[in-house]
């Protein structure tokens, strides 16, 4: 059986995943397995709505089975991200990988993915970087210097690719790529006809302008009004301001650096910054630079609010967050195989110590992320949650 893998974040779920869900169908996948971020989101925010709520947009919109990708692998860096997602599917017995690609070339991602794996790059980068340059510029200038296409690594979508490819030679598994030509506008561009990027439908919704829904599926549609109803949509981590400059102004020079993992002192501006500013958007000003992205600054800041100042090394269970009836089927293979499937929390215990760790963290996040939702939700809420199963 084709069993093919999507990391995502579907942060909503909108037309244009659902286009590349029917593409997966058309080139042969028999199943299709999502790796999804669960509440927050690698661009440094809580996702605009929970992870129960995206699952279930998924699975009604082609997906067979979504599994939950842990909180410290969503919201780290593009490598780590990719890394965990990778090691999920591979656990779910995927053959293949798909993926939106600004270029639609394979063969050039993975000689990407080869050059920039190799043990020299990072030295390349380094010194690219001694005047100033951020860090994505200066390998995206590396690597085109050594054969890498050019532009390649400046199309978030490519960049992802590249990162998978690089993780599944890390852990040690072959995972067949499978790049689908992105349609619609750029990554965080506006609209093209019903099918608009996810950042452009997010700024619809905080805005409360109805017209995002015309850019959703119709039973995403339903499920986003049913949230907004139960005031759990959209979340916004403006919600929690008050709470997560509370975190930042409690921390010391020593504490920020923890969460520092480029090592070039960040963490001191940060600290600087938490000590003066009166909100988020005046603390991000104040921090930025040309070095620094302004995604990297609210990824800081968010794990600094979650208490999330390190990535395990391993995942240790794959969280069941929705399923259809195919879905159920890949499962039950699963179980069958050994895999450490979780579909309760109460069970967790059996998977092992390091599985119930996590779990716990997961529990404490979501109560955090409760504080984003428009009304604050009831703490425990990781602990009742059961996956979104189709009839």
């Amino acid at each position: 059986m084709s069993v093919w893998g999507v990391v995502c974040e579907f942060n909503p779920f909108h037309n244009g995943h659902g286009a590349l869900l029917s593409a997966l169908r058309s080139r042969g996948a028999e199943t299709i397995v999502c790796a999804m971020s669960g509440n927050f989101v690698q661009r440094g925010e809580p996702a605009i709505v929970s992870k129960l709520a995206r699952a279930e947009m998924a699975v009604r919109g082609g997906a067979d089975l979504v599994l939950e990708l842990p909180t410290p692998w969503a919201t780290d860096t593009a490598e780590r991200f990719a890394r965990g997602g990778v090691a999920v599917l591979a656990m779910a017995g995927c053959d293949a990988i798909a993926f939106g690609s600004e270029s639609g070339d394979t063969a050039a991602l993975h000689k990407a993915a080869e050059i920039t794996a190799a043990r020299d790059f990072p030295r390349l980068v380094t010194e690219r970087m001694t005047d100033g340059t951020p860090y994505a510029a200066a390998r995206q200038q590396a690597a085109e210097t050594l054969g890498v296409a050019q532009g390649l690594l400046r199309c978030p979508n490519d960049i992802l690719a590249v990162e998978y490819l690089k993780a599944a030679a890390d852990v040690g598994v072959y995972i067949t790529p499978i790049a689908i030509p992105r349609i619609g506008p750029a990554h965080d561009g506006g609209a093209v006809e019903n099918i608009a990027s996810a950042s452009f439908i997010r700024q619809l919704f905080y805005e409360m302008d109805d017209k995002a829904f015309s850019f959703i599926p119709h039973h995403g549609a339903e499920i986003l009004r049913r949230e907004r109803e139960k005031g759990t949509f959209p979340v916004d981590i403006i919600n929690a301001e008050r709470a997560v400059l509370d975190r930042l102004r409690r921390m010391t020079e020593a504490d920020f650096a923890r969460y520092d993992s480029g090592g070039e002192g960040l963490y001191r501006r940060l600290h600087h910054a938490a000590g003066e500013a009166v909100s988020l958007a005046e603390l991000l000003e104040a921090v930025k630079t040309r070095r620094y992205p302004t995604a990297r600054l609210r990824r800081m800041i968010l794990r600094c609010y979650l208490g999330l100042s390190s990535t395990p090394e391993r995942v240790p269970y794959l969280r069941v967050l929705a399923a259809n009836e195919a879905g159920r089927r890949h499962l039950r293979k699963l179980r069958h195989a050994g895999a450490p499937v979780l579909t309760k929390a109460a069970d967790v215990a059996a998977l092992g110590a390091e599985a119930e760790a996590l779990l716990r963290q997961e529990a404490m996040y979501t109560d955090l992320y409760a504080l984003c939702c428009p009304a604050v939700q009831r703490p425990g809420g990781e602990w009742r949650i059961t996956p979104y199963m189709t009839p």
